[in-house]
């Protein structure tokens, strides 16, 4: 298998020898059983997994998840971490085109048995108040001056203008407002196809989901994140949409510039990258710094849309249901963060691209609530079988610089899901097991069949057992509202 070089560490951790390719700097690290190991090496996932491991100043190793499939550049459920001392580079690659694509929960105090018969009616004010699909536009229309302001400010914006809470900004990372964001590096492509685009679910893999929590595992962690059995929660996973999709297409051609200027030697054109330091990548950081916050002010705003939907459907103050925000994390982001290298504390350039932070117990970056368990982990499954609830560990951030899944991952392409899956038979056969669909058009609908997808408890239990994050709680859909 892989000429050899593939080694077993145990049942749910491989290494890929730096010899397997001339030119690697650092081993390649997979998290995976075998049969999902197996998929990954058909989808030449671990190839690009042995090329991300030329990237200048990595350290460490190339770090592939569960969920691992094919990507652009990095694969879907990729780390890398780089040394900006040792001229650590930054690649968009490693961030993707929707860039702080992430997710959200949002508990209540309600069980779900006090209100079944209104989920109906909660659904249907979802679906109104919520604008989703392909190129779908907001009911909030910004200026360019506003938007600049949401590249600085981020999820601190929606709730300056009353879409939102203030206490929201504790629970989100970053409370809410990812640093160093620059509104001049972006170009005015991206500011023209953002314009009208904040509070917007989109199409995809976005979805907004209505989830009751079917099983808890540890009560301890689960009562500091507020969850119980029965009790209905809502997850949104959005991002920055065309906005974060632009300033990544602009980039891609300065990283290829930069690429020769600098005289990288790189396996793949798509990890074009340039180093940390640079001009390139201090004008790409900062640029990305503002889809971070274009993306953070975005589910900010859907979360007050859900709030308002609970209103109206169950007749109640979202106060007295206690609709409050357990976490909101991106997966698809670079980030600065203190990690331990070889006994010393780096500051790292963290890629995580398809992957979610998962810090362990004691984080000062974590919201006071947190710190004695750990960051709460949001894993979405598909849509007809479970999503999860997740906490960090200290083992993960030795192992993973603090990374874990981010969901249940591709095994069907979108093409090949369309041909094989009708949305039409996938909303039936749902709908026919209970779980509600609303879908702007069929054909994004088997996109996202479940046969498209992984086995999410399976990706979990790898995650649970390589110690990258512990499971918390088990999440079963009730209703979903995709574009």
């Amino acid at each position: 298998m892989l000429g050899g070089k593939l080694r077993k560490i145990s049942d749910v951790e491989y290494v890929l020898e730096k010899s397997y390719k001339e030119g690697m700097q650092v081993n390649g690290v997979i998290f995976a059983d075998s049969e999902l190991l197996e998929q990954a090496i058909k989808d030449k996932a671990i190839e690009q997994v042995a090329n991300v491991a030329f990237l200048p100043g990595i350290v460490k190793a190339s770090i592939a998840m569960p969920d691992i499939h094919w990507g652009y550049g990095f694969p879907i459920g990729g780390v890398a971490a780089t040394d900006p001392e040792q001229g650590g580079v930054i690649s968009p690659g490693g961030v993707g085109f929707d860039i702080s694509c992430g997710v959200r929960v949002m508990r209540t105090d309600l069980y779900l048995r006090e209100v079944e018969r209104h989920i109906d009616r909660l659904v249907d004010a979802l679906a109104v108040n919520i604008p989703k699909g392909v190129g779908s536009t907001g009911k909030i229309k910004t200026k360019r001056k506003e938007l600049e302001e949401i590249c600085v400010k981020g999820a601190r914006w929606a709730v300056e203008k009353g879409f939102g809470w203030k206490e929201d900004l504790d629970y989100i990372e970053e409370r809410g407002t990812f640093p160093n964001a620059d509104p001049s590096k972006v170009s005015s492509k991206a500011f023209e196809r953002g314009s009208d685009q904040p509070g917007t679910l989109g199409a995809g893999n976005h979805f907004l989901e209505v989830q009751v929590v079917e099983k808890v595992f540890d009560e301890k962690v689960a009562e500091v994140f507020g969850l119980f059995e029965g009790q209905l929660v809502i997850m949104v996973h959005s991002g920055s949409r065309g906005f974060g999709h632009q300033i990544c297409t602009d980039y891609l051609r300065v990283m290829d510039a930069a690429v020769r200027k600098y005289g990288f030697k790189l396996p793949d054109r798509q990890l074009a990258c340039a180093p940390v330091e640079s001009k390139e990548g201090k004008d790409y950081f900062a640029a990305m710094a503002c889809a971070v916050n274009y993306a953070l002010c975005n589910r900010e705003i859907l979360g007050h849309w859900v709030r308002f939907s609970l209103e109206q459907a169950l007749k109640m103050p979202a106060e007295r249901m206690g609709v409050s925000l357990i976490f909101d994390v991106s997966h698809n982001i670079a980030k600065f963060e203190k990690h331990n290298v070889d006994g010393k504390i780096k500051v790292l350039c963290v890629h995580r691209k398809g992957a979610t932070r998962a810090f362990g117990p004691g984080r000062e970056d974590l919201p006071e609530k947190y710190r004695k368990v750990g960051q709460p982990v949001i894993i979405p499954g598909d849509m007809g079988s479970a999503s999860y609830i997740l906490v960090g560990t200290k083992e993960g951030e030795e192992k993973a610089f603090a990374s874990t899944c981010h969901g249940a991952g591709r095994v069907m392409s979108r093409a090949e899901a369309k041909r094989k899956i009708r949305g039409s038979e996938l909303k039936s056969s749902l709908e026919a097991r209970g779980i509600r669909v609303v879908s702007g058009s069929m054909s994004l609908l088997a996109e996202e069949a479940p046969e498209a997808y992984k086995d999410v408890n399976r990706v979990v239990d790898v995650c649970e057992k390589a110690g990258l994050s512990k499971k918390v709680a088990k999440l079963r859909p009730l209703a979903v509202v995709k574009g």
